[in-house]
């Protein structure tokens, strides 16, 4: 069975339970309104006790499972947000790395098309420094190459930003939803319990018809709960490798690097090592080559210091380009991020999802079991009603004339 037939199985599995509740409610209906029981006035008070405090039951489980949906929907917010803020580091990161290497190609170019090229013009009547200035502008272009060839981002489809942003959009809308659910529930709650403690039947009424809409909406935010649930739980099993996938799909990165960005350990081998060493080594032989130029040639030669100052320059600041690469290419920031984006998705946000789950299947059986107790609990207001309908009004022990006696005697 494939993954997407699980999950539409799993949601199958609250149509199922919505099914079940709705042939129960039928039933109980069906039983209520045809079967005409013969009871005597003690057990009639005693079922009408019994219906009133099932619904009360029915209704404080209903106000556990809102709390519960409280905390739930919380909890998925913070992993959702805590994923969405490991995307735009990861993003910020990826995008430095790719800034910082065009930045310095672009000097490195720069230099070697007008500083070196004016050098070696300067020292053209002189073989021995004018080998040493191609030397260092060949060290030049190949340090621009190392560097180029390191930008592994550059002009990959994937924008971890536009993800958290499209994920950000996502969530507001489902947190807001969910809100709206959970207070929807409290008031009807809230409106349940006010109508029979003032034996209001219009809003009991009222309630039940909205009950019965409700119960529709738990079991299908149940149905989707368990499916995420269980695609989150089956991704969160083992989420390197889907990754790592999936990512190279998207972005045809090799895997060595995602391999080393995913994993992170001691065993696994920095894919920029060589070309990093590389280049350090042509700019440490750049600089002993600048640095003796600059004490034998600059005195024979004043119009060259100009251009060595340019390129000496130059090289200071590759090199502090350099130690920043150096450091944002290290696997622990984007790895940190990855591990974040892991326990906000993992743990925060499955244990929401969880928490949702229970919220919902606490809504969907207090609402069944208050949609079949609410009729009764209203018929025995229609029954009391007409009891005190039949009594004679001259009989003082009659509730609403003793009700109309003590208005009379209290506006004396």
């Amino acid at each position: 069975m494939s993954m997407d037939s699980a999950l539409l199985f799993l949601a199958g599995i609250a149509g199922l339970c919505l099914a079940i509740s709705l042939v129960l409610i039928c039933v109980y209906l069906i039983r209520f309104c045809c079967c005409i029981s013969q009871e005597e006035d003690d057990s009639k008070s005693h079922r009408a006790c019994c219906v009133t405090w099932s619904c009360v039951a029915a209704v404080i489980i209903c106000c556990a499972g809102i709390g519960i949906g409280f905390y739930g929907n919380s909890e998925t917010n913070d992993g959702v947000y805590q994923v969405t803020y490991s995307l735009m580091n990861a993003n910020h990161t990826l995008t430095s790395i790719d800034l910082l290497i065009s930045d310095t190609v672009e000097l490195l170019n720069s230099v070697v098309k007008s500083d070196l090229t004016q050098l070696e013009e300067v020292f053209s009547k002189r073989p021995e420094y004018l080998v040493i200035f191609r030397n260092t502008r060949r060290q030049v272009e190949s340090v621009a190459q190392y560097l180029a060839e390191i930008s592994f981002w550059k002009g990959v489809d994937l924008n971890p930003n536009v993800v958290a942003e499209q994920v950000n959009f996502i969530e507001d809308y489902r947190w807001l939803a969910y809100i709206l659910l959970l207070l929807l529930d409290l008031i009807i709650c809230l409106f349940t319990l006010l109508g029979l403690a003032k034996q209001i039947k219009w809003l009991v009424i009222v309630m039940t018809v909205v009950s019965f809409f409700v119960l529709l909406l738990s079991w299908g935010s149940m149905g989707l709960e368990m499916a995420t649930a269980v695609g989150l739980s089956d991704f969160c099993y083992d989420p390197d490798g889907y990754v790592m996938n999936q990512t190279q799909i998207v972005t045809n990165i090799s895997p060595d690097i995602l391999q080393y960005y995913i994993s992170c350990y001691q065993d696994v081998p920095n894919p920029f090592r060589q070309r990093l060493t590389m280049s350090q080594r042509a700019l440490s032989n750049i600089h002993s080559q600048l640095y003796g130029l600059e004490k034998e040639a600059v005195p024979q030669y004043p119009t060259a210091e100009k251009h060595l100052l340019v390129v000496q320059s130059m090289l200071n600041t590759t090199e502090g380009n350099f130690h920043h690469l150096v450091a944002l290419l290290n696997c622990r920031g984007l790895h940190k991020d990855y591990v974040d984006a892991l326990k906000g998705l993992c743990y925060d946000g499955m244990e929401g999802i969880l928490f949702l789950l229970l919220f919902s299947f606490l809504s969907a059986l207090s609402f069944t079991a208050a949609i079949c107790s609410l009729p009764r609990a209203w018929k025995q207001f229609q029954s009391r009603d007409l009891d005190y309908d039949d009594m004679d009004e001259d009989d003082p022990f009659n509730p609403q004339e003793s009700k109309r006696f003590v208005q009379w005697q209290s506006s004396i």
